[in-house]
């Protein structure tokens, strides 16, 4: 099975927890208290890794909050590179209210690095030179807009790289183009547009025109809870998702890229691909907090998408 690498510029410690309501001034007592290893790349990794995919989380980590986000990676036993900085990792908090079912979730902006700190884990990378990059999540303060685009400039031929970001750095390694998947979600691709799409049809037909441009082979665009659309150069196609009950959006989209993913190096086309990605995404939502998803949900839900 072909290998997997991913990559987390600003990951984080994710904390969730429950409390029957949320409201200012007084202390909200919480329960249910749990802390898992988070940030774009890092989810996907722990979701490949429970499929038994060969795969190595590559991530910049720092100060007493690094140490935790390595042990939690030991943990769950898996295959770990952390670049060191100076700056502190960041944790998030995600708050469920019981009272009414909605999801509060604090994401702060994350460390500042130096340029030796970010080009320390491209440079990690390129060593590698896996079958797959994952490169997935927000640039850490310090980190250029380019970034990713300078990776997808430097990477070999024979690396496919699949790109989860938003913002800037998105629309820089959109332009630069040489990407085998990104996956924006609906509002991240309507601020890449610089417009928004009121149907499926309007976002897909957007997407095959960046695909046509060349920006990159596959474009996988989520909707929530209305579904995705998967376009390349020739023309796109919707997928509504899965009625499922909502626990937790938290890692809805990195659990879609990884079943995607997944899906690639089993030797899926994109079709089936795309559909293991809207199985992986919907069984995310069904698990508490930060938890992602699970192989037997995933299985379960890729049925209803002959």
């Amino acid at each position: 099975m072909p290998a997997v690498l991913t990559l987390t510029l600003n990951p984080t410690i994710d904390s969730a927890c429950e409390a029957e309501r949320v409201f200012p001034t007084h202390k909200v007592r919480t329960h249910g208290q749990r802390y898992d290893p988070g940030g774009g790349g890092i989810n996907v990794a722990r979701v490949l890794a429970r499929f038994g995919v060969p795969i190595e989380a590559a991530y910049l980590g720092g100060g007493v909050t690094g140490a935790l986000l390595d042990e939690l990676l030991d943990q769950s036993s898996l295959a770990r590179h952390r670049v060191p900085i100076h700056d502190h990792t960041r944790m998030s908090l995600a708050v469920f209210e019981r009272a009414t079912g909605q999801e509060y979730r604090f994401v702060p902006e994350g460390p500042l690095v130096s340029e030796g700190e970010w080009h320390g884990a491209i440079d990690h990378c390129l060593a590698a030179a896996p079958d797959w990059l994952v490169a997935s999540g927000s640039l850490p303060r310090g980190a250029p807009e380019g970034t990713y685009a300078e990776l997808a400039a430097r990477l070999p031929a024979a690396t496919r790289l699949v790109l989860d970001t938003s913002g800037p750095a998105l629309t820089a390694a959109i332009e630069a183009g040489g990407l085998f998947l990104v996956k924006p979600s609906q509002g991240e691709f309507e601020a890449l547009c610089g417009r928004s799409f009121a149907t499926p049809d309007e976002v897909g037909e957007a997407a095959t025109a960046l695909a046509a441009r060349g920006a990159a082979r596959y474009i996988a665009v989520t909707m929530g809870h209305r579904g995705a659309v998967l376009a390349d150069a020739t023309g796109h196609a919707y997928r509504p998702s899965a009625p499922v009950e909502v626990r937790s959006a938290t890692g809805a989209g990195d659990s879609f890229v990884a079943g995607m993913v997944h899906g690639f190096v089993l030797g899926d086309d994109a079709p089936r691909a795309f559909a293991r990605g809207m199985a992986a995404g919907s069984a995310a939502v069904l698990s508490p907090g930060t938890d992602l998803c699970h192989p037997e949900d995933v299985e379960r839900l890729l049925a209803a998408y002959p």
